[in-house]
């Protein structure tokens, strides 16, 4: 049976914690920020895990 390919889009987007969970950055910081609060932006910076319906789906394209 052929090795699994990992998903290179995934692979840039996500990071494996020790325990095996999937880490993301936080949308909406790129740009368009002038109207956001400083509050805002600075917990926008913090990363969060990915939730249990989509770790589903995306475990399988990072091997």
């Amino acid at each position: 049976m052929p090795k699994n390919k990992t998903h290179r889009g995934t692979a840039k987007r996500f990071k494996r914690t020790g325990t095996g969970k999937l880490k993301r950055f936080k949308a909406f910081k790129s740009h368009l920020t002038g109207k956001k609060s400083a509050k805002r932006i600075r917990n926008l910076r913090k990363s969060s895990l990915i939730s249990k319906g989509d770790l589903k789906r995306i475990d399988h394209m990072i091997p």
